[in-house]
């Protein structure tokens, strides 16, 4: 497995530089630049404004931007975050924790959701469990997250006062307090995002079943006098969960993009709330370094689930 790891991440080089450049360029061409406002300020003289462009290099030819950008990248310099006054770097590393938390949480809790429901429901196709399962995840996955979200304030925040609907990284708390704290304003975030996933796992991982249970091993298994139990679990859940795999890595960018909504919502102080922030006061540097580290997140992801079809199917060699 070394040497597959190895090659992979040689791969995932070009796969990141290309993405970087593509980044850079889509962000050099929009219009606007972190000195926009300035132009509109009386107060700062024009050579003031022009030195300052040339001093950061606004105004350069954009592979001369990138080139500088990717050595600056390399030695570990993500740049300097123009609204906010501190290094990008800093920035990020305050904040990718939070998302991580976030998303992390979501997923495992989605697929908790999916595996027993999908399962259940694919070995008992048509029952009423199943077209209850159906149903419910066909009006999942058709609730965009934002209203889900305005949905559980409204219900759980307003109505019952259960849950807080702003997420506070400034907890007055201490000790056990803080994470109970921390665990209740975790916990509408985590679920608009999970359930949202839950309802896409549910109907891939019931199809999946379906489709591996009617493979002629499972017969033979079944003749061999196996239990049910021992025929679903150990020969067609595992390999049933190879496209699963590839599905949850290929739906990680619209995870993170649906993260960016939820920490809108719940005012999460996560990497999303920080593009958005970004965004709208045009700090190049953050928007480049946020979108570049959720690339990579996506580029490990992949990787992940490429190591996990060598465990779940042992056929699969990585030579």
């Amino acid at each position: 497995m070394g040497p597959y790891l190895i090659r992979r991440l040689l791969i995932a080089l070009p796969s990141l530089l290309g993405i970087s450049l593509i980044l850079f360029t889509v962000l050099a061409l929009a219009p606007g630049d972190p000195f926009e406002e300035l132009a509109t300020n009386p107060n700062i003289p024009p050579e003031v404004r022009a030195n300052l462009r040339a001093k950061f290099g606004i105004d350069d030819p954009v592979l001369v931007r990138y080139v500088r950008w990717l050595a600056a990248m390399a030695q570990g310099d993500w740049g300097f975050s123009f609204a906010s006054r501190i290094n990008v770097d800093t920035l990020i590393l305050q904040r990718v924790p939070t998302t991580l938390f976030i998303v992390g949480s979501s997923q495992i809790l989605a697929l908790a959701i999916a595996l027993p429901i999908g399962i259940y429901a694919a070995t008992r196709p048509y029952s009423i469990f199943d077209q209850i399962a159906n149903t419910l995840a066909f009006v999942g996955f058709s609730l965009p997250t934002f209203f889900t979200g305005l949905l559980f304030i409204l219900v759980f925040s307003v109505t019952l006062d259960w849950l807080p609907f702003v997420y506070r990284s400034d907890l007055a708390a201490t000790g056990w307090r803080w994470y109970w704290e921390m665990f209740r304003q975790s916990i509408m975030p985590i679920m608009v995002l999970a359930l949202f996933q839950a309802a896409s796992y549910t109907r891939y991982v019931r199809s999946a079943v379906l489709d591996v249970v009617r493979l002629d091993y499972v017969t033979t298994a079944r003749a061999k006098g196996l239990g049910e139990k021992t025929v679903t679990l150990r020969h067609v859940t595992r390999n049933a969960l190879i496209p699963v795999v590839t599905l949850v890595a290929l739906q990680m960018p619209a995870v993170f993009g649906g993260a960016i909504v939820t920490e809108q919502i719940f005012r999460v102080p996560g990497i999303g709330s920080l593009l958005i922030s970004a965004i709208l006061a045009n700090d190049t540097p953050v928007i480049m370094a946020v979108t570049f580290v959720f690339s990579c997140l996506v580029v490990l992801f992949n990787l992940i689930a490429d190591l996990l079809y060598g465990w779940l199917d042992p056929r699969i060699s990585y030579n």
